[in-house]
């Protein structure tokens, strides 16, 4: 038996893996679309943090005839008919547990619940001429909110429950200004009723879409903020002999910032525990061209203000609060059909989830779990679309810390974004290439800051072919503890068949799809050497663990 010396094996090792190198550089010298750099990560400090169910999604109250654009996507969605029964629903919900899950939207303005001194008749929303979104009042049976929150425990969801925030106004008549104080009757039963079943409602959102100019209607910002107060008192009353007590969150509308500026000044300290904001920055779901505007990096990053502004805004006037995405689903108007539930639109998605968190969003709510053409699910077969994958892994891997990333690449097209990893060492980087022609090679390296006494890492790497530079980047450090490491794994997700507009995902070249028993699939990943690049190819994106990268900040981080 031929035992073999570790220097020679060492020796050998290190032969074989300059032989890879080697022949990955004849590779990337025939290519003319192959760039090269450097991700580099900031582990001594985190940039900002989410919270443990960051990722979110809706269930809203749109009517099986709710249309846009000659197309009726929603079925039997609604939070009043939707079968709760359903294996692949909740095995859905319960992989991503703690889900959380935003019971709201449009319609809930017009929402009453059949319980108390309600003397309406409690009838489904039906179509109606001259109504707010062409609907009428819709009412929610006792029966149907029991039902609701047994399936809610069941799955282990956390939920956030939108109050009608127009009861009790009318029409100003000027424009889509709403008048009068917030009648809390009925909200003051509904939540009494939820309080003596012992039912677990995480937090209550107040309105949807009323700041600013609104949609359909909208309320003056000090108005709204004193029906806040309102609300907070019987919040405050109702669960006096709990030892629970739910967050107060709203507007649940589009940024103004005089707007919430003025709301925060109104309320003061203590009151609106989150400031929840939508977010539809890819226009209406009929634009015929959705897919380019998804894969432009500068209309992506248009959003970026938004988040921005609103972190000044908290920091301002409400430094007790925190920031919601409570409603978002690219497209607006049910979304686009044939690319919001298809693979083209995990860039917007992933990328918007990446930019989020950066800004200290704590949650980030996707339009819907299900209904509408971006739902995580099919609306019909509750099959998972491509995002849903998405979002699970994210949940899986990204932990709730934030590091700062960037790169030395000239491409706009490379997205990178960088968190600890979730419930164990090292970190996670999210990577997304939006370029249909160009292949990354990349290496990632820790960024320290000059005020710590360290040089910030500026070379600029592109495109190169030479043995030598391959050979240095393969062995520069990512990290300083380089002595444990051997493997990292790699999550590649593409379209299948190259086609961007699949509701099939690939991830390392396999089908993502339910098993024969309507299981979700387990999301295995490639085993690769610390020591080789990261390869990203076109229109692709991937998830990167390094598990043992030196991050100082992420070294707090509970185990989850």
């Amino acid at each position: 038996m031929l035992i073999l010396d570790p220097v020679v094996i060492d020796l050998l090792m290190g032969i074989q893996l300059v032989l890879f190198l080697f022949l990955a550089s004849l590779r990337l010298g025939l290519s003319q679309d192959v760039e090269h750099g450097l991700i580099l990560v900031q582990g001594i400090q985190a940039i900002a943090e989410t919270d443990d169910n960051f990722i979110c999604a809706t269930i809203d109250w749109w009517p099986h005839d709710k249309c846009d654009y000659n197309n009726c996507p929603w079925g039997n969605s609604s939070a009043a008919n939707l079968d709760l029964s359903h294996p692949f629903l909740v095995k859905a919900i319960q992989a991503l547990k703690p889900l959380r899950i935003r019971v709201g939207g449009s319609l809930q303005d017009q929402l009453l619940y059949e319980v108390g001194s309600l003397k309406s008749p409690c009838h489904p929303f039906q179509k109606m001429k001259g109504g707010l979104f062409g609907f009428s009042k819709g009412c929610l049976q006792m029966k149907r909110w029991d039902e609701l929150n047994n399936f809610f425990d069941n799955t282990g969801a956390i939920v956030t429950f939108g109050l009608n925030a127009l009861k009790g106004r009318h029409p100003s008549g000027h424009n889509t200004v709403w008048q009068g104080d917030w009648d809390s009757s009925n909200a003051y039963d509904l939540i009494n009723y939820t309080v003596s079943k012992g039912y677990k409602i995480d937090s209550w959102e107040f309105g949807n879409e009323l700041s600013g100019k609104g949609i359909a209607a909208s309320v003056s910002a000090v108005q709204y903020g004193k029906d806040l107060i309102k609300l907070k008192e019987v919040l405050n009353s109702l669960y006096n002999n709990s030892n629970f007590k739910p967050l107060l969150v709203a507007p649940g509308g589009f940024y103004s910032k005089d707007w919430y500026d003025k709301l925060l000044q109104v309320t003061g300290p203590g009151i609106v525990n989150v400031l929840s904001h939508h977010l539809y920055n890819l226009g209406p779901g009929s634009d015929e061209h959705l897919d380019r505007k998804i894969l432009d990096p500068e209309h992506l990053s248009k959003v970026e203000p938004i988040f921005r502004s609103l972190s000044e805004t908290i920091k301002k006037y409400g430094h007790w609060s925190s920031a919601w995405v409570g409603e978002a689903g690219g497209a607006f108007n049910s979304g686009g059909r044939q690319i919001s539930n298809t693979f083209v639109d995990s860039f917007w998605y992933l990328d918007q989830l990446g930019m989020a968190s950066r800004y200290n969003t704590k949650v980030y709510c996707r339009q819907t779990i299900i209904g509408g053409n971006y739902g995580l699910l099919d609306t019909t077969t509750f099959v998972p679309n491509p995002d849903y994958y998405s979002a699970l892994l994210w949940h899986r891997l990204m932990g709730n810390t934030v590091l700062a990333a960037s790169s030395d690449v000239f491409s706009p097209s490379l997205r990178s974004y960088a968190h600890c990893s979730k419930g164990r060492d090292g970190i996670t980087l999210l990577l997304i290439n939006l370029s249909n022609q160009t292949d990354f090679t990349l290496m990632v390296r820790d960024r320290v800051p000059l005020s710590s006494g360290g040089h910030e890492n500026g070379t600029s790497i592109h495109v190169e072919n030479s043995l030598l530079n391959n050979l240095k980047r393969a062995f520069s450090w990512i990290g300083r503890k380089g002595s444990d490491v051997t493997f990292r794994e790699e999550y590649h997700l593409n379209a299948k068949d190259n086609y961007l507009r699949s509701q099939t995902m690939l991830l390392n070249g396999v089908p993502l799809e339910l098993t024969n028993d309507g299981e979700i699939p387990t999301l295995e990943p490639l085993l690769i050497s610390v020591h080789s690049p990261i390869h990203l190819d076109p229109l692709s994106i991937a998830f990167v663990v390094l598990p043992y990268f030196d991050a100082p900040a992420c070294a707090a981080q509970t185990k989850l």
